[in-house]
Formats: C-alpha cells, sequence, structure tokens
C-alpha cells in the first residue's frame, strides 16, 4: 500500500469519505474503521483522511482535471462554494475547492 502523500483531519471521517468519493471523484484504496482512517486517490495525488481536529494551515492536495470549467460548474451545481477558475496566462487553470472541514484542495488543467 502506498503512502498519501496529503493527510487531512476531519471531525468525521464518514462524511469526509463521501464528499471526497461523490462530490470530487476520488476512489477509495484503503479504509481503517477501527482507527479511523482512509486512504483516497484522484490520478496521481493519493491522500490520507484521519479523524481529529482539522488544521486551518495544513497541506493542500494539488488534483489535475481535463476541464476545470466544466468540474467549477459541475460542483457549483451541486451546491458547493468555489471561487473563481484563475488562468495563469494559457498555461494552467487553476481552482480552490473546500471540503466540509475547511480543508483546501486545489483543482488544476494545464492548457
Amino acid at each position: 500500500m502506498s503512502v498519501p502523500t496529503v493527510w487531512y483531519y476531519v471531525r468525521e471521517l464518514d462524511a469526509a469519505r463521501s464528499f471526497y468519493r461523490e462530490t470530487l471523484g476520488f476512489e477509495e484504496t484503503a479504509v481503517d474503521f477501527n482507527e479511523r482512517w482512509s486512504h483516497l486517490r484522484h490520478g496521481a495525488m493519493e491522500i490520507g483522511l484521519s479523524e481529529g481536529q482539522p488544521q486551518t494551515e495544513g497541506a493542500v492536495a494539488h488534483v489535475d482535471v481535463p476541464d476545470l470549467k466544466a468540474e467549477a460548474d459541475r460542483l457549483r451545481a451541486q451546491g458547493l462554494d468555489v471561487g473563481i477558475v484563475f488562468e495563469l496566462q494559457g498555461e494552467m487553470r487553476l481552482l480552490d475547492v473546500y471540503d466540509p472541514d475547511g480543508n483546501r484542495i486545489q483543482l488544476a488543467q494545464e492548457l
């Protein structure tokens, strides 16, 4: 089993697992219900969730998506409060999304 690149603390593991799988499209690769952690993957990004007190200044997962504008529209349609798509002069688009515990995930699309 590989080690996640980024770990997030979440208040309620089951709710966080659902958010990452159902809303952001992560695949769960491992879970431990006794120790209260989960490993998830989206493309090359692997994250870990652990039940505990969320940290305001923590690591940020960078997740590549094929069409960032379409992803932003999809998330808005689901009721997620997402920011503005930021474009770096025709090279990359970026969008910050926050999970229910305030952990920041950066979605990115190379142009």
